[in-house]
């Protein structure tokens, strides 16, 4: 066996997971993706956009992510005006309807940014204690990830970078 063979460790493995699914976003402002992992096995996906049956936020579905484009509103400003579900909600939210256990056995929410507030909220209340990121966001109360006693790693972005090249070199 070759000594040069390499591959991605777990955490760049589904940080790639999440960038993959914030592909799928349909929000105009800001791609997200999340994924929630237990014992290194995905049990969750989720990317942000408009909620099912609403037109897509790329469609004019959220009037907020409109305004937002037209510079009309700032970045983190009026986010209770969007239509738009957070990737890692929707992460939660799958494991809800999919009646998937997430929290209380170590499981962890790989997410391309730090999570707003409220998403944060959701993701200690599930029992989360380790968010492995690649961005910071502007919304984010790190004095409540803190004293919830969540772990936050923020992942190499060129590591990832390399691992997302590769999938096209192979």
């Amino acid at each position: 066996m070759s000594k040069n063979f390499e591959r991605p460790s777990w955490d760049e493995y589904f940080m790639l997971q999440a960038e993959l699914a914030k592909l799928r976003s349909n929000c105009m402002t800001r791609q997200v993706g999340a994924v929630i992992v237990r014992n290194n096995r995905q049990i969750a996906t989720g990317y942000n956009g408009t909620p099912p049956g609403v037109k897509n936020c790329f469609e004019g579905g959220c009037k907020r992510c409109m305004l937002r484009m037209e510079g009309k509103i700032e970045s983190g400003a009026a986010l209770d005006r969007c239509l738009c579900n957070h990737a890692e909600a929707n992460a939660i939210m799958h494991c809800a309807i999919m009646g998937i256990e997430a929290g209380s056995k170590g499981a962890i929410l790989y997410t391309t940014f730090v999570p707003c507030l409220e998403c944060t909220k959701m993701a200690i209340t599930i029992g989360i204690k380790k968010i492995i990121c690649l961005d910071t966001y502007p919304e984010t109360d790190y004095d409540l990830i803190k004293e919830a006693g969540v772990e936050v790693v923020t992942l190499d972005k060129n590591a990832i970078k390399r691992w997302a090249g590769a999938l096209l070199d192979k």
